[in-house]
């Protein structure tokens, strides 16, 4: 882990490369938006940070309906890239928005949620964004294996969480939450151990 991380920091000078599984616009800005939040405001430092499109089966991936099940592919599209480019990339990311279900009082509630996968510097780290839940009437009549088909939005054009809160919320925006909360679990006192190595940056 200490060679991992002087590498680290080493590459870090001149910036941070992320590896992004898929290519829709949304989701790498929204996984570079949340490597930036995290680094500039955790080291208050401008630093670069490039997402490269990695081109994986996204078209041919139903669309997730659990918590599980999402986490289950972002794992899987972060992991493949990682064994795929070993030591190519800092980081790998992997990112995808799906359905959970939640009963409480014998009553169900499906929302939408983004999970982000990040694996770098010899680990790996998960984070999600927050909830929009599916207005009840979208879902009368409908069972369970209905639901994917019942969600408006798209995953190319606006995205599940744009059209449920008329664009206030975006797919760039859930997938940049989930990427900041997954990175500050990775980078969890890893900053404060290299106290010297931060006050060089400025």
């Amino acid at each position: 882990m200490a060679q991992d991380l002087t590498g680290f920091w080493q590459r870090f000078q001149s910036g941070i490369d992320v590896a992004v599984g898929g290519d829709v616009p949304d989701k790498l800005l929204g996984v570079r938006d949340g490597f930036l939040r995290y680094f500039r405001d955790g080291l208050e430092k401008s630093v670069p940070v490039s997402v490269v499109p990695q081109t994986q089966d996204e078209a041919l991936t139903p669309l997730p309906i659990s918590d599980a099940d999402i986490l289950a592919l972002a794992r899987r599209r972060a992991g493949e890239l990682s064994r795929l480019h070993g030591d190519s990339f800092a980081f790998y990311a992997g990112s995808e928005a799906g359905l959970l279900l939640f009963e409480a009082d014998s009553q169900r509630r499906y929302f939408v949620r983004t999970w982000t996968t990040i694996v770098g510097l010899g680990e790996e780290a998960w984070g999600s964004s927050g909830s929009v839940q599916l207005p009840e009437r979208l879902l009368e009549g409908l069972d369970h294996e209905d639901l994917p088909f019942a969600v408006p939005g798209t995953r190319r054009r606006g995205g599940m969480v744009s059209s449920l809160t008329g664009g206030v919320e975006t797919r760039r925006g859930a997938t940049a939450l989930a990427t900041f909360n997954a990175v500050s679990t990775l980078m969890y006192g890893r900053l404060e151990s290299y106290p010297h190595r931060r006050r060089g940056l400025g």
